[in-house]
């Protein structure tokens, strides 16, 4: 099928938009690459040092010059549950890449937070820059500049952002992303949020609440809902950068250690250029779209309304809002997975999975089906599923012809709606984004008086108190990057969620993020310009009418112009915010933080030399 001329009217637009850093970021990449390893053009004592530590047989393949060398960069701790099953990732590659008559050095970990245990505490002040941060760690690994193609381990949040950024700075090298999976099923996601209502309504305590979320939380993997994390294992399959299929395979199975052994041949085969897809060129315009329909097309993270942006100006590509809005109408929505339904990730997998998705999307026109990936067949290769032969031989077999369960996956042509729930609000509150695919059409406009608030726990204290049983828009303010790092304010939804319940119409309007779990109660999130960085936000008062209208993309607060315009914004001081859990550590991260549309981090600030004698990447 043609290629559906929206999706080819906002590429085109990119590439026009993008095409001095574009063309500036592909001049650096190929002053970067050389004719053959490098290793053979350093100094003996810099090579010397390069293989010092290694086994005599790595150490005399590295000296010799031409096997290939590959980068292990890995975001493992064994707290994350999601990241522990890497902790044996480096000696299974290492023993593949052997067998191939390569080498494979650990170059680098990078720090991996987890969101879920810093929620609504001081650590998540600094979710939003441990991206850029993880982004600045990859390129510390990959400074040593002796690797021939690199194996990027990670799962959750930020992280796989930040690996790619990163990375991407090297992007004349071949990278390939290994993930671990997801946790097996525990506690419904659906029962989950009943509990954590119940218990901010008083009706439970907290060990009725622990043990439940015990029962979610249980096991090595991501969690089962589908946030930031899982939505990031779906991008990277859209932008072929995974074994194909790698994405939805649980933990510690026959299957998972055999994807993970397929990603170190992968990255041997493709560094010695058997199949030709530097990272930088994999990651072009039309990549960066396909992964924007997969996101929109499975109802995914409203934080890569933020990852995106950064992602493509690590590439030199420049996108906003606008675009994912235009695309979002264009595309169906496929996917119902907690909190857009009550299914997880691994219900998805067993309806069909990313496989079934991109197979869909492909036949519908929706994707660019001419992109470079790692695997060898291109996007194609992508909508399949991986399995194991009788003899545990890894093998792919075509995607799911029917969906397994129509009430999590659905074809092109049956779709759950026509489009992608992802929408950009703008008035004279600056622009947000609202994502509508969870919240039910009669709540998609709310007009009400404002309730307004410096923080969350200012609130969830009005909450306690009983003054929020009415209708109200809550505006939490002072939440941007500069303010505070843009933490996830993810602590509302219960609360919110039982006024909802209990008929109000409510609402949430804040320069500050939702988790990628947000779901029913509509927000609009996200606003930019930040207060502290001149937003009109800081202008309301409560008791202002503020208008949430998801349907016509408008967010406004009902106030004359005359009084608007006139009014002093408010000024908090937010330097209590700033010290302890290490945050006063990253003053020049809320300095240099760029806008939400572009981001929200430090790293878009510094943009790189562009010209096109520029060096190594």
């Amino acid at each position: 099928m043609a290629i559906d001329p929206v999706i080819t009217t906002v590429t085109d637009r990119i590439r026009r938009r993008s095409r001095p850093t574009r063309q500036a970021y592909l001049a650096r990449l190929r002053a970067a690459k050389r004719a053959g390893p490098v290793r053979t053009r350093l100094p003996c004592a810099n090579l010397a040092h390069a293989c010092a530590g290694s086994d005599p047989a790595d150490k005399a393949a590295l000296a010799g010059g031409q096997a290939v060398n590959l980068a292990i960069v890995s975001a493992y701790n064994d707290m994350l549950s999601a990241h522990q099953p890497l902790a044996t990732y480096p000696t299974l590659i290492k023993h593949v890449a052997a067998q191939m008559g390569a080498v494979a050095q650990f170059a680098g970990g990078v720090p991996a937070m987890c969101d879920g245990v810093t929620q609504g505490e001081a650590g998540m002040d600094l979710s939003l820059f441990s991206r850029d941060t993880i982004a600045l760690a990859t390129a510390v690994a990959l400074s040593h500049d002796v690797f021939d193609g690199v194996l990027l381990l990670g799962v959750c949040d930020k992280i796989v952002p930040g690996l790619l950024m990163g990375a991407l700075a090297f992007g004349h090298l071949p990278a390939v992303f290994v993930p671990a999976g997801p946790m097996p099923s525990g506690l419904s996601n659906a029962e989950k949020a009943r509990i954590r209502q119940l218990y901010a309504e008083g009706k439970l305590g907290r060990d009725a609440l622990l043990e439940a979320e015990s029962r979610a939380y249980h096991a090595p993997g991501t969690c089962t809902f589908y946030g930031t994390a899982n939505t990031n294992q779906m991008l990277m399959e859209l932008m072929g950068l995974h074994v194909p299929g790698a994405a939805f395979v649980n933990p510690c199975t026959p299957l998972r250690e055999a994807l993970t052994a397929q990603a170190a041949r992968l990255a041997v085969q493709l560094a010695r250029g058997e199949h030709a897809a530097p990272l930088g060129e994999v990651v072009d315009e039309r990549a960066i779209v396909n992964a924007a329909v997969g996101l929109l097309a499975t109802g995914g993270s409203t934080n890569h309304a933020l990852h995106l942006p950064a992602i493509a100006a690590a590439a030199g590509i420049v996108i906003d809002w606008d675009d994912l809005a235009e695309l979002s109408a264009a595309v169906p929505l496929l996917a119902r997975v907690y909190p857009n339904g009550g299914a997880d990730v691994n219900h998805f997998a067993a309806a069909g999975g990313s496989g079934f998705v991109i197979r869909e999307l492909l036949a519908g026109g929706l994707l660019h089906p001419d992109v470079l990936t790692v695997s060898p067949g291109g996007l194609a290769d992508y909508a399949t599923a991986p399995t194991l032969t009788a003899d545990g031989a890894l093998a792919w077999q075509p995607a799911a012809a029917v969906s397994g369960d129509a009430a999590v996956l659905r074809p092109f042509a049956e779709p759950f709606s026509a489009d992608g729930g992802l929408r950009v609000l703008t008035g004279n509150l600056g622009r947000a984004v609202i994502k509508v695919s969870a919240v039910k059409p009669e709540q998609r406009v709310v007009e009400a008086p404002a309730r307004v608030f410096d923080s969350q726990e200012a609130l969830l204290a009005a909450f306690k108190r009983g003054e929020l049983e009415r209708d109200f828009v809550a505006v939490v303010r002072f939440q941007g990057p500069r303010a505070n790092g843009m933490p996830e304010l993810h602590k509302l939804t219960p609360a919110l969620g039982v006024l909802q319940d209990r008929g109000f119409r409510v609402a949430l309007v804040t320069d500050g993020r939702m988790s990628g779990a947000s779901g029913k109660v509509p927000a609009a999130i996200h606003v930019t310009p930040e207060c502290l960085g001149g937003g009109p936000l800081a202008r309301v008062r409560d008791g202002d009418l503020i208008r949430v209208d998801a349907e016509r993309g408008e967010l406004a607060a009902q106030v004359s112009q005359a009084d608007w315009v006139t009014r002093r914004p408010a000024v908090i001081d937010r330097s209590a915010s700033h010290v302890g859990c290490g945050r006063e550590l990253f003053g020049f991260a809320r300095q240099l933080a760029v806008g939400a549309e572009q981001g929200g981090g430090f790293i878009a600030a510094c943009p790189p030399v562009v010209s096109a004698t520029a060096g190594a990447a």
